[in-house]
């Protein structure tokens, strides 16, 4: 499904600014993930050229009474999500669904959506890959979604082990390259 009305050269600026401010936080900010002994030497980070051919409509599947999905987390302890949302779409001539997930008694609309591809452990970092979507309305009044695999980013214990992240659960492992979004952290 395309849109008629997409720019793609205004969306790839839009995303090259984006990254260059979260480059700009990571280089500068107190709380970046990027060890402080690192930061001198902090370049940016390293990304997959924007292609908006990774940017698909999905159609939603909502889940009145979503699934509780146990994740596991980088140091080893496991964390409960629910699954309120199932997206369905087509990516490399594969049709393909991802699981979206909220922490229970959480109140928000953003979606979180973690993912394994084929480049994971080898392009892009070994724990997988998150987006986080927010949707206009309400998720039950959503028929589809943008899913937006440039968006893609690196949980912050991909930067160092200070950090807890929730690792995607299998059923979120996609069998085609998505060579979007970032790449894996090569420390300076």
């Amino acid at each position: 499904m395309t849109d008629d009305a997409f720019d793609a050269e205004a969306y790839i600026d839009e995303l090259r600014a984006k990254r260059n401010e979260k480059d700009d936080f990571f280089d500068t900010h107190p709380q970046s993930p990027i060890p402080p002994a690192e930061r001198d030497d902090f370049a940016g980070l390293d990304y997959f050229d924007p292609d908006p051919a990774f940017r698909v409509t999905a159609s939603v599947e909502t889940h009145a009474d979503p699934e509780p999905v146990v994740m596991d987390t980088s140091a080893g302890r496991e964390v409960r999500y629910l699954r309120v949302a199932t997206f369905h779409f087509e990516l490399r001539d594969t049709e393909l669904e991802l699981g979206a997930y909220q922490q229970e008694h959480e109140d928000t609309r953003t979606l979180f959506v973690p993912f394994r591809d084929k480049t994971t452990g080898q392009q892009t970092y070994e724990g997988g890959r998150y987006m986080e979507l927010t949707p206009e309305v309400p998720l039950d009044e959503l028929d589809d979604i943008v899913v937006d695999f440039n968006i893609a980013y690196n949980p912050f214990c991909a930067f160092t082990d200070t950090f807890d992240c929730p690792l995607p659960p299998e059923e979120n492992w996609l069998e085609v390259v998505v060579p979007a979004g970032e790449k894996q952290y090569e420390s300076p």
